[in-house]
């Protein structure tokens, strides 16, 4: 059947019912696509893409150490959050931020020519944060024996290019050490959420 013109027109006109069936069309792909945002959103069929640690190696130049000719705190915390940040990003292949850094302890300090080893772990994740232990060392060129000398908890949320927090992949510890360092964390944060719904009172 040839659809109607109407005098000076440039084309047929479109049927009511060819317009119809285009919007239920695009309607069922948009949809079709929040439904899958929606089932990753709550965490259906997401799994870690690596829980692998990262581990940075760095020496220890003169610019990096203070007026006693030890490392800045600065700097290996820097160094740190880097580690923590990328093993985050291999966890979940997602973008991170920092939002929190607890439990920080500096053990022993780290001295011009050391050689630092900064290695981040995901040891626990919610709905958008994941959390890496981060343990740095020293390490002597001459032996390359180990000497831990900072370690913490760093919490990440998972971003997209609006800085929106978007899901990720969730951890699920399978050994005795893993469950106790999910424990850990999962306090860590339930203090840090307390504290913070405290401050907004």
């Amino acid at each position: 059947m040839v659809s109607p013109t109407l005098p000076g027109s440039l084309g047929p006109i479109k049927s009511r019912r060819s317009t119809d069936s285009a919007s239920r069309f695009v309607g069922f792909l948009c949809l079709g696509l929040t439904m899958s945002y929606e089932g990753e959103r709550l965490g259906g069929a997401m799994e870690p893409y690596s829980t692998e640690p990262v581990t940075l190696i760095e020496e220890v130049f003169p610019q990096d150490t203070n007026a006693y000719d030890t490392l800045f705190g600065g700097r290996l915390l820097s160094l740190m959050d880097k580690a923590g940040g990328i093993a985050c990003a291999k966890f979940a292949h997602r973008e991170f931020v920092t939002i929190s850094i607890d439990t920080l302890t500096f053990i022993a300090p780290a001295r011009q020519g050391d050689l630092l080893e900064v290695t981040g772990c995901v040891v626990f994740t919610s709905s958008h944060t994941a959390c890496t232990k981060v343990t740095a060392y020293t390490m002597s060129k001459a032996t390359w024996e180990k000497s831990i000398i900072c370690e913490g908890y760093f919490f990440f949320v998972a971003i997209d290019s609006m800085m929106r927090p978007i899901p990720i992949p969730q951890f699920t510890p399978s050994t005795e050490e893993e469950t106790e360092e999910w424990s850990k964390a999962k306090t860590i944060r339930e203090n840090m959420l307390a504290q913070k719904a405290k401050r907004k009172e």
